[in-house]
């Protein structure tokens, strides 16, 4: 081996021992004054910028596992196939790559080139005399004369992305003065401890995080809800479905109620009077519709059918829940309420009543057993 290849081994050995990430780069169209100043900008990021033969590289690669037992960059040798380089760090890897990206430097179209962005000429003036009408129309692009000038009538897409640019397209284009791609270093891989993924991952802000992981935690909040399963995430919900109950029940009793209730009974009792109404006509037609709203009917009282294997009726089991709660401490029987919700052992709307009556005795008995002073 040359001493030119036994120097740029050592100097391979010594990157792979001094860093723990790399980006695979790609070259192509990147001229030498602009890698000195891509490598110039990186010494401040103490970033280096590795390039050579690829058959060079990849037997010192392995040479360099093999002696030290540094698998970490095992995977390098592999990677190796195409105009690429290696840009080793330790620094923050979103912030070398956007200095790497910083440097690119517009360029022509050439023949045969991949274009790397769609290329659409605007409709206008072109400056160019008639004589050059027969060029566009070859190239099937609309013009008119207009003051003595070729004028393109409408925007005309020349290339788009991923296509080879042929050579009508480059004539149009340099003909036109126009620069459309840019070419510079390409991070294409990242290589970070032994891993390596794509660049696309540093795209990902933390932003972006938060949003996937509240549409998860909805997600597995819906499903445990669903499948009635307690979770962290479902005891605010436990919390809601408790309170509504006990406004259900509140709203039943004539001889208890609280701020909340109250709240809720009042607004309950503006929509029956058809006050709401009233004030949401105007809106809607003036007052004269208002003055239409129909008056609420009184409600019948549907006549109650004893029979004893149904049980008591709705009426009797309201003034019975109104004797526990007179006696009873409400704060415990919400309290209970909850834990029931969260245990999940309510049952139907039809079962409720009894469940809370149930937990109420229970309150009540508890009471007792420590002496407490009972309430009314």
């Amino acid at each position: 081996m040359s001493d030119k290849k036994i120097a740029y081994a050592q100097k391979v050995d010594e990157i792979l021992a001094k860093y723990s990430k790399a980006f695979l780069v790609h070259a192509d169209n990147v001229g030498s004054k602009q890698f000195a100043d891509i490598r110039m900008a990186l010494r401040a990021f103490d970033t280096v910028v590795l390039m050579g033969k690829n058959t060079l590289m990849k037997k010192c690669m392995r040479n360099y596992v093999k002696k030290s037992g540094d698998d970490k960059w095992d995977c390098l040798a592999e990677m190796m196939v195409g105009n690429v380089g290696l840009v080793f760090t330790n620094g923050d890897l979103a912030e070398v790559r956007g200095k790497i990206g910083e440097f690119k430097l517009p360029a022509p179209a050439r023949v045969g080139a991949i274009a790397p962005v769609d290329v659409i000429i605007p409709c206008g003036p072109t400056g160019m005399d008639p004589s050059k009408t027969s060029f566009f129309q070859a190239l099937n692009v609309p013009t008119k004369i207009t003051k003595g000038t070729i004028e393109i009538i409408s925007d005309v897409k020349v290339v788009s992305i991923g296509d080879k640019v042929g050579g009508s397209e480059a004539i149009l284009m340099s003909t036109m003065g126009l620069k459309p791609f840019e070419y510079g270093l390409e991070v294409l891989e990242v290589i970070e401890n032994g891993q390596h993924y794509s660049a696309k991952v540093l795209d990902i802000t933390d932003d972006d995080m938060a949003a996937r992981f509240g549409e998860t935690l909805n997600r597995v909040t819906a499903l445990a809800m669903a499948a009635k399963y307690p979770a962290l995430s479902t005891v605010p919900h436990h919390i809601v479905n408790t309170f509504k109950d006990v406004i259900s029940v509140t709203l039943g009793l004539e001889t208890y109620s609280f701020e909340l209730a109250d709240k809720i009974k009042d607004t309950l009792a503006k929509i029956a009077s058809g006050e709401f109404v009233v004030a949401a006509a105007p809106a809607a037609g003036g007052g004269a519709a208002a003055a239409a709203a129909p008056e609420p009917e009184p409600e019948e009282e549907e006549e109650e059918e004893e029979n004893d294997d149904e049980g008591p009726s709705d009426k009797e089991l309201r003034k019975e829940i109104e004797a526990y709660l007179n006696t009873a401490d409400l704060t415990k029987v919400t309290m209970k309420i909850v834990r029931a919700h969260l245990a999940d052992k309510f049952g139907d709307l039809s079962t409720r009543r009894e469940d809370i009556k149930r937990l109420v005795v229970e309150v009540q008995t508890e009471m007792e057993e420590d002496n407490q002073p009972l309430r009314g």
